[in-house]
């Protein structure tokens, strides 16, 4: 018995060591690789207004609700945020993450170990969270940046195409009581969340595509607000 007992620290040891390792390596990486700028896309002109938005973990990319290269409320719809009144509503922030950690987390203090191992290991199905907003005041968490109508309709093309379509092609609204607020709404998402590839994976992503400063890569929100600091 003292032989078996004896095996089972050894190897507990072992792995509480291998952990360690690769929690410190992962860490390393995201502060490196985030600190490594992908600049702007030269040449293009400052045409219109997008915003990148963040609560502290994730980040949101916020775009006009409509203007004459999109009307996002024709597929995003307002009847699907329960807004009392929508003739304020000017914009439209949209994020891509883990489907168990936006319905099943709404606090820290909520997250089940199930979610967090799904979500780490891309085992669990991925959505989009649409939250619609009036006026927007820049500040730490809100920064705006300035693109040409070129890269703005690159940026449509990336949002839509991480939507999932139903048969009819329409994008999926998740029904939910989940809602954060009376703003916002759930749809069904494209890809696999993990570690590699986080919400905020995707929306540096996104800036990558319409030809925005951003991070070689980032699992967190902190390398993508450095750059816009």
């Amino acid at each position: 018995m003292g032989i078996f007992f004896k095996k089972i620290i050894k190897y507990s040891w072992r792995f509480l060591l291998g952990f360690c390792t690769f929690v410190l390596l992962y860490l390393l990486c995201a502060y490196c690789l985030s600190r490594l700028t992908v600049d702007k896309e030269p040449g293009q002109p400052d045409e219109m207004a997008i915003y990148i938005k963040t609560n502290g973990v994730h980040t949101d990319i916020v775009v006009p609700v409509k203007n004459e290269l999109n009307d996002w409320s024709r597929e995003i719809k307002f009847g699907n945020a329960h807004l009392p009144d929508t003739s304020n509503i000017k914009w439209l922030a949209m994020g891509w993450g883990d489907k168990g950690f936006y319905l099943e987390t709404p606090k820290w203090a909520d997250l089940k170990f199930s979610v967090a191992f799904k979500a780490a290991f891309a085992l669990s199905t991925t959505a989009i969270h649409a939250t619609f907003y009036g006026d927007l005041q820049e500040n730490e968490k809100c920064k705006k940046i300035m693109i040409s109508r070129a890269e703005y309709t690159r940026l449509i093309q990336y949002i839509m195409n991480s939507f999932q379509r139903s048969a009819n092609g329409h994008v999926v609204r998740i029904a939910t009581s989940a809602n954060y607020s009376n703003a916002d709404a759930f749809y069904e998402a494209n890809g696999s969340y993990s570690m590699l590839h986080t919400c905020n994976t995707w929306a540096n992503n996104a800036l990558k595509n319409c030809g925005q400063k951003a991070c070689w890569w980032t699992p967190f929100d902190t390398g993508i607000f450095l750059k816009y600091k």
